[in-house]
């Protein structure tokens, strides 16, 4: 097993969207697109980031509805990165698979593999699959639990209200790690922050708007829940995931991203029903500012925007979602770049020290 690198961890993920150019409205092939990714995983390990995370989506306008399957192809073309879901929709998948999925991806990734649970924003996967959206929260709990129950032991006998029951089932194969590392992905709800502090999973806190500091009590409430367990806080680690483009000054940076975002943005209200959402450019610069979680800027700008989390959060990973509304893969791949060469090692050494 590779070494891992202790202490905080910076990441790119992408949902592997398949969103319209804002101009000319092509749309890139989904091999393309998957093409892309994988170059983006191998750039991201190549220049020395920590984490490379894909999203699970079931309709056309993404690439990636099978994660495990698309993250063993990621796992084959890189060395050293660490590999997760960001997120596994975990209402409407077996556990007792996804285990198996995740421990042979562990296998074959040399102990590099983690998941993010979550329930997910979109529903598709729920008609898709046969379940009821009714039991979206019972879902997720007991398919969780499970998850955890699979996860510690090699033979299991268990019994819940959505899945056939295990009689001294065999959990095979195990992985090279001693467990499969998961993570609570939580938007904006205390509830969900607190059932990840009772589960003892890490917590990724998705902040895609609006002032960071409005977070902190996810981030106080969950880690209090898991104390009061018993859950030990060295385990109890907080993941920020958000919105991110550099570029070599703050004016190119947002030059070159206001298009892509807002036509983002429009896209995917459009496709959760909140109607045609503009963006002009004076609110983008807005979004934009020193004090919002929108990391967009010169390298410097998102040092400074990383380091003003980590006193509101204390956090061990920040993963930036940097390929979306139809951005060129150049400019991720300077971005990515950037990341990696100029932002990551000030941080690592800042937060280290």
């Amino acid at each position: 097993m590779p070494e891992q690198q202790a202490g905080f961890e910076i990441g790119v993920y992408t949902l592997g969207d398949i969103t319209p150019h804002p101009v000319t409205g092509r749309l890139i092939p989904a091999q393309q697109r998957l093409q892309e990714i994988i170059e983006a995983s191998k750039l991201a390990d190549e220049a020395g980031l920590d984490i490379f995370g894909i999203g699970e989506h079931h309709r056309l306008d993404y690439a990636v509805s099978a994660t495990a399957v698309f993250l063993a192809s990621v796992a084959q073309a890189t060395k050293r990165i660490k590999l997760t879901s960001a997120t596994t929709v975990l209402s409407t998948v077996d556990p007792v698979r996804l285990f198996e999925e995740y421990a042979t991806l562990d296998l074959l990734s040399n102990g590099r593999v983690e998941i993010i649970a979550g329930r997910g924003a979109f529903l598709e996967s729920f008609d898709l699959y046969g379940y009821s959206i009714s039991d979206y929260d019972e879902l997720f709990n007991e398919n969780i639990e499970l998850f955890q129950l699979l996860n510690q032991n090699e033979r299991i006998s268990w019994q819940g209200q959505f899945r056939p029951p295990l009689h001294e089932a065999e959990i095979a194969p195990r992985p090279i790690q001693k467990q499969i590392p998961i993570w609570t992905g939580v938007g904006g709800r205390l509830e969900s922050a607190e059932r990840a502090g009772r589960l003892g999973t890490g917590m990724v806190l998705a902040i895609l708007g609006g002032d960071p500091a409005s977070f902190k009590p996810l981030v106080d409430t969950y880690r209090a829940t898991g104390i009061s367990l018993g859950h030990s806080a060295s385990n109890l680690k907080v993941g920020i995931t958000g919105h991110g483009y550099i570029a070599t000054t703050k004016e190119q940076a947002k030059e070159e991203y206001y298009t892509y975002y807002s036509n983002y943005r429009k896209y995917v209200s459009g496709q959760l029903g909140h109607g045609d959402v503009h963006i002009s450019r004076a609110e983008f610069e807005q979004m934009a500012g020193p004090d919002t979680a929108l990391f967009v800027g010169s390298p410097q700008q998102i040092i400074e925007k990383i380091l003003r989390q980590y006193e509101l959060f204390g956090h061990q990973r920040c993963m930036l979602q940097l390929d979306i509304g139809g951005l060129p893969f150049d400019k991720v791949a300077k971005s990515i770049e950037l990341l990696a060469t100029e932002v990551a090692p000030v941080i690592r050494r800042e937060i280290c020290k």
